[in-house]
């Protein structure tokens, strides 16, 4: 069976979560094979033999830490070389999808972004994308060189499939240009204690409706009874009532949860390109007229004052 390599999104050795879906997936269309660069690579095996990977193939160098992008895309490169691999799959994080495209341009190669499934096909992979705003649904393939596909988180349900998980040496040579670009600082995001946004199984978003900053604490008291993180919509941010971190539409970020809640949001299809593909959608507002009506699953006409508490109060309830 033909191998397809997958990128390892790792926090020294704790592998996230976007990459053990993105195993699921690899093992519809071929043998996962693992790259796992910089501290803690050798740490990520366990994990991700539990989850499919026959093969991690590692590199730690401080050049991963210490440079942007570029030494990753030398690496993958270099395991593209080694494994010669049916497809290349990466989380479609903003890294992961720079890291995608250089590597596509180096190898040749034609290039899917923020696919929510894959499937084999008889001349390859064929990836699912939500397209338009997810107005429409389309199934493409590759159809030059080694299809180099990145993946939205919570697209495939993590699978435990214990493989052998043989480790091997990655031999990588570093480009002029892997040192181009120095990381001269980080700052550590500080921690809410909730899921990151983009990879949560459950988001609450608020929006204009919520009508202030202090006004979202009833936001995240229903997030966090839910273990959901939370959103906000353009209008909620521009007013500087949440951070732009949080921010869910075109010009913020892509959410495909299992639960989207949104709360006090109209429904402008700026926000609605960012949250369309979640599995299921329940909006609280008080307008019935709310275009976000048109799209959800569950829909509640209500004051989300009223709506909200009572919410969170029974959710409480029942986990008592």
């Amino acid at each position: 069976m033909a191998e397809v390599l997958v990128y390892v999104d790792h926090v020294d050795g704790a592998v996230r979560k976007p990459t053990l879906e993105l195993l699921t997936l690899a093992r519809r269309v071929g043998d996962p094979v693992a790259v796992a660069l910089g501290n803690g690579a050798a740490d990520t095996v366990a994990t991700l033999a539990e989850h499919g990977a026959v093969k991690v193939l590692t590199h730690e160098a401080s050049e991963y830490a210490e440079y942007l992008v570029v030494p990753k895309v030398d690496a993958l490169q270099a395991a593209h070389a080694q494994v010669s691999p049916a497809a290349v799959l990466v989380p479609s994080s903003a890294e992961g999808k720079e890291i995608a495209a250089r590597l596509a341009l180096r190898i040749g190669s034609g290039i899917i972004t923020d696919a929510v499934d894959l499937e084999a096909g008889d001349e390859g992979p064929v990836a699912t994308q939500s397209v338009f705003a997810a107005s429409y649904t389309t199934k493409s393939r590759v159809t030059k060189g080694t299809p180099v596909i990145t993946v939205k988180p919570n697209s495939a349900a993590v699978e435990a499939a214990p493989a052998a998980g043989a480790v091997e040496a990655l031999s990588v040579t570093f480009s002029a240009q892997a040192t181009g670009t120095k990381i001269t600082g980080r700052t550590p995001r500080e921690s809410t204690g909730r899921p990151e946004l983009t990879e949560a199984a459950i988001v609450v978003s608020g929006g204009r409706g919520v009508n202030g900053a202090e006004n979202f604490a009833i936001i995240e008291a229903l997030a966090d009874q839910l273990g959901a993180a939370v959103g906000a919509s353009r209008a909620a941010v521009d007013a500087g009532w949440y951070p732009h971190t949080n921010q869910v539409g075109q010009t913020g970020k892509s959410v495909s949860p299992q639960l989207y809640i949104a709360s006090g949001i109209s429904g402008a299809i700026q926000h609605r390109a960012g949250m369309q593909t979640s599995k299921t959608i329940v909006a609280i507002n008080k307008d019935p007229e709310a275009p976000i009506f048109d799209l959800v699953d569950y829909g509640v006409v209500g004051d989300l004052f009223d709506v909200v508490p009572q919410l969170t109060e029974e959710i409480k309830t029942r986990k008592g």
